[in-house]
């Protein structure tokens, strides 16, 4: 008896081809900064109309934008938009308990100097994020320079350690992170709809080489 030779099916692979959402993202924080950014200042009040914003820009987009990066392999991108797409989220959360919007609130089970804490935690880790944007592009370094400024300003306001200082720190450099924002996010899209450089966004700095050290 002879053997059958089972002919070899052809193999098709199907590649999936996903466009940059970094521009995305980054809008996204331009958005809920620069909202938040209006109350901080005074030019509006309240906290409630932000929470919109907050959830689905500042959050929802963000996280979205990171999803898309891990599968293209911006270990970048899919870090730094999923770390501050989850603190939007949170703090949307944080707004709506305050105003009392999930239920009654407890004064004596809710302390909201809690989230000034949560604003040092992540001003730890942006110190980190501030190093890898320095090697992305001067947009982000100067993003992260300032978002390294906001965070601890705001835990301090936060705390009562002298307002009158961090509270406008933390509402000028708010503002500058959103109108930063806007123009990084306007220069990824154009650049990369029309596949060259037509809003400089700035070399990286070259401070620190990446791969192996020699």
């Amino acid at each position: 008896m002879t053997a059958q030779i089972q002919p070899q099916q052809a193999v098709t692979e199907t590649k999936i081809i996903m466009s940059d959402p970094t521009a995305l993202g980054v809008f996204g924080l331009s958005i809920v900064t620069f909202v938040a950014a209006s109350q901080k200042m005074g030019w509006t009040t309240g906290s409630v109309y932000l929470i919109p914003w907050a959830l689905l820009l500042g959050s929802i987009a963000q996280i979205w934008a990171s999803t898309i990066d891990f599968k293209k392999n911006n270990y970048f991108g899919s870090i730094v938009l999923g770390a501050y797409g989850l603190f939007w989220g949170a703090v949307a959360m944080h707004w709506a308990i305050s105003q009392g919007l999930l239920g009654a609130l407890d004064p004596a089970k809710a302390d909201p100097k809690q989230l000034a804490f949560a604003c040092l935690g992540y001003f730890f880790f942006s110190l980190f994020i501030m190093v890898a944007a320095f090697e992305v592009n001067k947009m982000f370094a100067i993003m992260l320079m300032l978002i390294n400024v906001l965070l601890p300003s705001l835990a301090l306001s936060i705390l009562g350690i002298n307002p009158g200082l961090f509270s406008p720190l933390a509402a000028w450099s708010e503002l500058l992170i959103s109108l930063i924002g806007f123009y990084t996010a306007g220069g990824l899209f154009l650049n990369s709809y029309f596949g060259r450089t037509l809003v400089p966004l700035g070399k990286p700095f070259g401070f620190i080489r990446k791969g192996p050290a020699k």
